[in-house]
Formats: structure tokens, sequence, C-alpha cells
């Protein structure tokens, strides 16, 4: 738990807490900020009361802590060589990671270990120099907001020339592919990373207002039962999102997302049963109405099959 890339975080943000306890420094707004920049915002929930409330032993209600020494979190041997055995992966390494005191690590497995089912073998080559190339301009403009000239060959072999704006890169693990999914001012486009022939920066900049035109939010209210809170938390953990506590057991979830995913969101949203209400807008809780009568429709008629 410790290494692991999300739980981990909360021992980050623990220890951080702690070494500004040690120093003496530590003060409430700063233990709220440390929290957020370490952790994820509903963690402003668990981790002041775990430490103040003197639950884990590690600090008083006065901010002070009874460790002498500041607390550090070395790599184990095992840990180093698990993460050069990651690093070593072709997909990991398109993002050019930082590989700094691996070097003489022996790795825990090597990629030609694996076996993979049920994918395709004719996947994107990750270690062709002009794929690397392409990659990596992309990434970089997403990291800037910049937009993109690119040109690919469709699948009807055209070769559309488009400046186009990045929103996210995707990964299909079934197709073994990464995607650029982009707008221009017309429309959406989902284009595979290995068709296409040109990527550079665009002279014009991000069209922010384009984006925020694609973004839609929904609201919803969440009773905490069997564990509800945090399923829904991990199972929205790629989307913006701001939970709010409104008493022991019920919190008020905002989440922002790609209003092309509406109908994936409203699936989803569903698949948790009376634990979520949604309480805004209304057009949501109308596509939810329409997908329950949807529902009963065809168990219905299912029914009257089987008779």
């Amino acid at each position: 738990m410790l290494f692991h890339e999300i739980y981990g975080s909360y021992y980050h943000a623990a220890a951080a807490i702690l070494k500004e306890a040690v120093r003496g420094k530590l003060t409430g707004r700063e233990l709220q900020s440390l929290v957020l920049e370490h952790a994820f915002g509903e963690s402003l929930m668990t981790i002041p009361d775990g430490l103040k409330g003197e639950r884990w032993r590690l600090m008083h209600k006065d901010l002070s802590t009874p460790l002498e020494n500041e607390p550090s979190m070395p790599l184990t041997t095992l840990e180093k060589r698990w993460m050069k055995a990651l690093l070593m992966d072709p997909r990991i390494r398109l993002f050019d990671p930082d590989m700094t005191g691996l070097e003489d690590v022996e790795p825990l497995f090597t990629p030609d270990m694996t076996v993979y089912y049920d994918r395709y073998s004719d996947g994107d080559d990750y270690r062709d120099p002009g794929y690397v190339a392409h990659f990596r301009t992309i990434l970089q403009a997403l990291r800037e907001n910049r937009d993109l000239y690119i040109s690919f060959e469709s699948l009807k072999h055209a070769q559309p020339k488009l400046v186009l704006t990045p929103y996210y890169l995707e990964y299909s693990e079934k197709d073994d592919r990464f995607r650029l999914v982009a707008a221009d001012r017309k429309r959406r486009w989902t284009v595979n990373l290995s068709r296409i022939n040109e990527c550079a920066f665009a002279y014009e900049n991000r069209n922010a207002r384009l984006k925020a035109a694609e973004t839609e939010t929904v609201v919803f209210e969440l009773e905490d039962r069997r564990n509800a809170l945090e399923r829904v938390l991990l199972h929205f953990s790629h989307l913006e999102k701001e939970t709010m506590r409104l008493d022991e057991r019920r919190y008020r979830v905002t989440l922002k997302y790609d209003r092309h995913d509406t109908p994936e969101m409203v699936i989803r949203i569903l698949s948790f049963g009376s634990a979520i209400r949604v309480a805004e807008p209304e057009s949501f809780i109308g596509l939810i109405k329409e997908r329950i009568e949807k529902q009963k429709r065809l168990a219905a008629f299912s029914q009257d099959i089987t008779e």
C-alpha cells in the first residue's frame, strides 16, 4: 500500500505534514494545503481528523508531534526492482520517465515475460522513432495548452491536414493502441497515433472556450452505505470533482465530464442504484428517467416472450 500509485499518496501526505510538525511550523491552514498537494480533495475529510484526533497517535491536537526526527520513506530494493520493471515497458517509456538511481538495479521482470490474452497482435510500434516523436509532441501540447497541426491517413485512405485542439490521449488495451481525442471548430476527432504522418505545434493557441463548451456537470447526493463513497470516488477518479459532506452518511458530489460521454455517465451513475440520487441538472435527471423507463419496457417485453 505504501507504494500504491493511489493509496500511497495518503502516506506521502501524512509524511509531509509530520515533517512540518517536527519543525514546529505546522498550522491548520498549512495542514489542509499539504493534504491537497499530496493527496486528493476528499482526503480533507480523513487525514486531518486522523492526525489531529490522535487516532493515529502521531500528532497532538495542538498540531505538535511526539516524533523527534522527520519521517522519511526510502524505497526498498524490491520497490526499486518493481519500478525498473515498469519503466522498461515501451508504453511507459513514451512518457520519457526519469530512471535516475535505477541504472544498476535488476528489474523484477522484463516485458517479454508478460503474456497477453484477448488482445490484438498488431498494436502500435512504441519503439518507432517517428511514433515516439509524435507522442511526445502531443504530450507537450496537452501540458502547455497548445494546438497541433496534424496530418494523418484516415480509414478511407484520405490524408486530412488539420489544426486541432487536443483534449487527451486514450489507450485501448484490447487494440494495444494510443488514440488522440481532439477537435477543430467543426467536429470532434479520434485519431490513431500510428496513422499520423505529421505532427507539429500550430501557431494558434488552444481555444479554451471550445473546450469549455464540451464540458458538462452533474451533481448528485450520495448515501455512504456499503462503502459507497470510496467506490464512487475510485470509479470517477479520472474526472474533476468536488465532494461536500452533508451529514454523517450523506455527501454531495459534483462531477465534470466530457459532453460526448453523457450516455455512458448515465449508465455508470445508475450502476450505483439507490445509493445515488441525482440533484441537477434537470436535463440529466430526464435522461436518468428515460433510461429507467427503457429498462422497464425491456424487462416487460422479455417477460412477455418468456410467458
